[in-house]
């Protein structure tokens, strides 16, 4: 692959909820994309400006916000399909994500014995959940990797070589996988990053007494402590039916014993008001702001929000000016066998920040020692990416969830609406279900990410492209074993939200692929998936 980047001009970008267009069988879907391992026939190009959309054979569709799986969602899905045609295009835009708090609250609801909401199960955050091996860039920004493969059905043929309806996306007749891997530079120094100044907004309500709650938050807190940097600095806030400011800014040179002290007297007491603490703890971090720093809320809580203000919009118009004067993102931390998800995802969303979610001490520790480091600096602020498909190649196309990141097509160079923050190390991944025309031979997409310099606020573009014969291998017999991991954990997402994808084993197949993944990768993460997959399968039966 050639890589080209280039500075570009200005615009504005905002995020819409409108996720899918279902086109007369033709799924054209916005979401947010992701990082991935690439392939000798994946190619780069020069950045250039994504080509205007062609419109495809055949009639439209309307958008589908907000649908949900199972029997509900499939009714708005079918109605979907049904309404009047729209002019579809072949762009898919949207705001780049890392969070991947819907595939951890999925497997401890599991390990609970229940099967998770549907409405709770956000694709892009299985996908993310898992390393990936993509080439990372020489200096801020992004690489772009863009690869993939035909889904094979239960009997071993491969997609578009026979099995299942005609044109069905759960049949997997003529359809592909496609990956588009986004990468970041990691750290390679100590002290590389500026001083962080992170505000801790704590909750300690009453549901906050659940082993795994509270204890878990001062457990990690602790280590935190002990790992920041002596020029970092933290303020601690409490909340529950009213907040509290424990510590001001202060620095941990000198001061880690007095943090540890606050840390450890913090015990659970009345109900929930996310409201308060959220507004104290931006209070507190406008007045501890620090120039030069990384000035950063922490959320850590179970977004069981039921005093004063309880809706994500509500919340965020007591913290929107110092958001958006200060730049002072939000980190949301969710613990708890019950765990307001949703609330959580939109303070994050909304806050330009991220969320994950906790429930054991050795992920609080992978959270707060090895992730909370690359949430606290910035590789890229504001960051979009646009697929463009090639119309002579691609019949249909549909990205595996993202339907909260969505961006107008028209807006990807607009730079005065929020995109997403990524920090260094990151990866991200889009996994797209694309059907080819018949004997398609050629370019299939091109991958643009668009992102601003955390410093000059400077706009950059880099690209990545695909052509035909990319995807014309196996997934499950000679591909990237992280592009099959990519798929084991959208496939399941899909399973527990009750869609579909093309060529999608049942549970069983998929635990005991994810297992060989395992093995074959020597990563635990994947074992444990294979673990959930399997805790869903027995629950189901």
């Amino acid at each position: 692959m050639k890589l080209g980047s280039r500075a570009c001009g200005g615009s504005r970008t905002y995020r819409r909820v409108a996720a899918a267009v279902l086109a007369g069988g033709m799924l054209l879907t916005t979401g947010c994309g992701g990082a991935g391992g690439s392939t000798d026939r994946s190619s780069h190009s020069d950045a250039k400006p994504a080509p205007a959309p062609v419109a495809p054979d055949g009639g439209g569709g309307a958008p589908a916000t907000g649908v949900d799986g199972g029997a509900e969602g499939q009714r708005q899905r079918d109605e979907a399909r049904e309404s009047k045609p729209v002019a579809p295009d072949y762009l898919s835009t949207f705001a780049l994500d890392v969070d991947t708090a819907s595939y951890g609250y999925a497997r401890r609801t599991l390990e609970d014995g229940q099967l998770p909401r549907a409405g709770d199960i956000r694709p892009e955050e299985f996908i993310n959940s898992f390393r990936q091996d993509y080439p990372r860039p020489t200096g801020d920004g992004f690489s772009v990797t863009v690869d993939g493969a035909r889904p094979q059905s239960a009997d071993g043929e491969i997609s578009g070589q026979g099995g299942g309806e005609a044109g069905s996306e759960a049949g997997g007749a003529d359809w592909s996988l496609v990956r588009v891997g986004l990468a970041t530079r990691t750290s390679d120094r100590k002290g590389e990053r500026p001083p962080a100044a992170l505000t801790f907004v704590i909750d300690i309500s009453g549901s906050m007494a659940e082993p795994g709650r509270l204890d878990l938050v001062k457990e990690s807190l602790g280590i935190l402590t002990d790992q920041l940097r002596d020029d970092d600095s933290i303020a601690l806030v409490t909340f529950s039916d009213e907040a509290k400011t424990r510590l001001r800014m202060t620095r941990l040179d000198g001061n880690r014993d007095r943090i540890h002290s606050v840390i450890d007297s913090l015990e659970p007491t009345d109900s929930t008001n996310v409201e308060a603490g959220v507004k104290t703890g931006y209070d507190e971090a406008v007045e501890g702001r620090r120039r030069g720093a990384t000035n950063r809320v922490v959320l850590l809580s179970d977004a069981l929000a039921n005093t004063g203000e309880t809706g994500a919009d509500a919340i965020l118009d007591r913290i929107d000016g110092a958001r958006r004067e200060y730049g002072i993102t939000l980190f949301g931390v969710g613990v708890g066998s019950e765990y307001g998800d949703a609330l959580m995802e939109r303070l994050a969303d909304k806050g330009d920040g991220h969320t994950t979610y906790v429930s054991s001490s050795e992920q609080a520790r992978k959270v707060f020692v090895e992730q909370l480091p690359t949430h606290v600096e910035l590789r890229a602020r504001d960051a979009k990416a646009q697929v463009a498909f090639d119309p002579k190649t691609v019949k249909q196309f549909r990205l595996i969830g993202y339907e909260n990141r969505a961006v107008a097509d028209e807006d990807f160079r607009n730079d005065r609406v929020d995109g997403g923050e990524v920090g260094p190390g990151h990866t991200v991944t889009a996994l797209y279900a694309v059907r080819l025309r018949e004997g398609a031979s050629g370019h299939l997409a091109t991958a643009t990410v668009r992102w601003l310099d955390p410093g000059t606020r400077a706009p950059h573009e880099q690209t990545g492209s695909i052509e035909t014969d990319a995807v014309d291998g196996a997934l499950w017999d000679g591909s990237s074993k992280r592009l099959q991991v990519t798929a084991v954990a959208a496939y399941f997402a899909e399973s527990l939200r009750g869609g579909s994808m093309p060529g999608a084993p049942g549970l069983g197949t998929l635990a005991e692929r994810a297992r060989k993944l395992a093995t074959a990768t020597e990563d635990s993460t994947v074992r444990q998936l294979a673990d959930a997959i399997d805790r869903a399968r027995r629950l189901r039966d």
